[in-house]
């Protein structure tokens, strides 16, 4: 075999390398970019629902204001843990927030109990059906945005999907994860005049 057949035998498997693993990079750094503009996505979502509830909060405390205009307690804490969700700059604030807002926000559907005609009143009926449906639709994109992180933390976890991360200038992203406190239910006791302690 001739030195010039060799040469253009190595120089085409040299060429054909950095071919193979230019290709792999570019796969890999777009990988990275697409999971990562996936949870982003994700979280507008969560966010979105967020913001809906929030919306349907005020309207569900009038009406509950109506019926127990001496529970300030509920009402305050409904609006200081929506005030935190706002003031709120990451995710795992955020996801601290709306921990506070769930445990405000059960202490108030509790009232329901405490004033019988408020169960039969049909803007509270209306209202508590449409937090009901947005709770479970945030609750299926808080799902889809964990499982986006889960796929991005994962990448990012493996050898060479540490690499691509750190070329795409992608981060390990935070869970929302619920804080066990939000997820027990309330015990509430308006037995008690609130004079006495």
């Amino acid at each position: 075999m001739s030195l010039a057949k060799v040469f253009g035998i190595v120089l085409l498997l040299l060429v054909g390398s950095a071919v193979l693993v230019g290709g792999c990079f570019y796969s890999g750094y777009n990988k990275a970019v697409a999971l990562d503009e996936s949870v982003q996505g994700a979280w507008a979502q969560v966010d979105n629902q967020m913001q809906r509830r929030f919306e349907l909060i005020p309207n569900l405390v009038s009406t509950v204001k109506g019926f127990a205009s001496q529970e300030k307690d509920v009402f305050l804490g409904v609006a200081e843990a929506r005030k935190a969700y706002f003031s709120a700059g990451s995710v795992g604030e955020k996801a601290a927030a709306a921990g506070g807002f769930e445990r405000a926000l059960s202490r108030l559907l509790v009232l329901r109990e405490t004033y019988p005609e408020l169960k039969s009143n049909q803007g509270f009926l209306k209202l508590q059906d449409s937090l009901e449906g947005t709770e479970n639709r945030l609750a299926v994109e808080r799902k889809r945005f964990n499982d986006a992180v889960k796929e991005l933390n994962v990448f990012t976890r493996r050898l060479l999907g540490r690499i691509y991360a750190s070329m795409a200038n992608v981060e390990k992203a935070e869970y929302f994860e619920i804080s066990q406190e939000a997820k027990t239910a309330p015990k509430v006791d308006f037995s008690k005049p609130s004079g006495e302690g």
